[in-house]
């Protein structure tokens, strides 16, 4: 369904404590799980205007960017800055059983819940099977 893990991750996080930037969007971490014929990823965007929220869909690959502005206005004497402000991006890695003309996204108390259904040829179903003596039975395919 998705790619899990993300190689550079523990890199950019280095990279940005020893240059107080970003070496790239921030992630925004995320849950998945299936639930009857459809997959669900709900992502934490806390503080984000639901405006800034992108979503893409290029062949299989499902990307969500969104920005959070600096709380501070500008010229104000920051003393502690622990939120990450700026973009942030993550990038799904779709099986080809969604369908992907049906995502529903919404956004709620800071968190962004997609839904992904499967896809109506990817979804077990019944066949029939008839024999030598006119009798008819249903297996799943």
């Amino acid at each position: 369904m998705l790619m899990r893990t993300d190689a550079f991750r523990e890199l950019d996080r280095l990279t940005q404590q020893m240059l107080g930037t970003p070496a790239r969007p921030a992630m925004a971490p995320m849950d998945a799980y299936r639930t009857g014929d459809e997959f669900v990823v709900q992502f934490d965007l806390p503080g984000i205007d639901p405006e800034t929220i992108d979503l893409d869909i290029e062949r299989n690959v499902l990307t969500v960017r969104a920005e959070r502005p600096a709380a501070a206005p500008d010229g104000a004497e920051v003393l502690m800055s622990e939120r990450p402000t700026g973009s942030f991006s993550r990038q799904l890695l779709l099986g080809d059983t969604l369908d992907t003309e049906r995502i529903d996204a919404s956004y709620d108390a800071g968190v962004l819940t997609l839904r992904l259904p499967v896809s109506e040829h990817a979804k077990p179903r019944k066949i029939s099977i008839t024999g030598g003596r006119d009798d008819r039975r249903q297996i799943t395919a």
